[in-house]
């Protein structure tokens, strides 16, 4: 067996030895723990809400978008130069995006320009870079 192979196979079984203790070996509910964290759970249409917000932004090609978006209110044009998109696969993505209340724009005579709609987003954004990050 070659050494690469062997290696394999070490982190394979130190993965499972892992898995296999992340989980409880006996059951045992802690009916304080459960009623609380039950009482801090979201309502059922929050939850849908945020999970579909979640989606939205998860997208690289928005993720992006929103970044350059972060920065500062930008056209439609700018966008794609700073993504490196066509103008039309971006303003695909800027519908969603308007659709889902993640962004708003304004427009000056024929130009559109975009921002994040409030600081949820930016704060949503810069988390989600700093996790990244760490």
């Amino acid at each position: 067996m070659s050494v690469l192979g062997y290696t394999g196979e070490m982190i394979i079984a130190s993965q499972e030895r892992a898995d296999q203790e992340a989980v409880c070996e006996v059951n045992c509910v802690h009916p304080e723990a459960v009623a609380q964290a039950r009482a801090a759970l979201p309502g059922g249409q929050d939850v849908e809400t945020a999970s579909a917000f979640l989606k939205l932004v998860a997208d690289p090609t928005r993720l992006r978008i929103l970044s350059a978006l972060n920065t500062r209110e930008l056209c439609v044009c700018d966008l794609a130069a700073v993504v490196g998109l066509s103008e039309s696969a971006v303003s695909h993505q800027l519908r969603l995006l308007r659709a889902g209340r993640v962004v708003a724009f304004r427009k000056v005579g024929r130009v559109a320009y975009y921002r994040l709609l409030d600081h949820h987003v930016t704060l949503l954004i810069e988390s989600a870079l700093d996790h990244a990050r760490e």
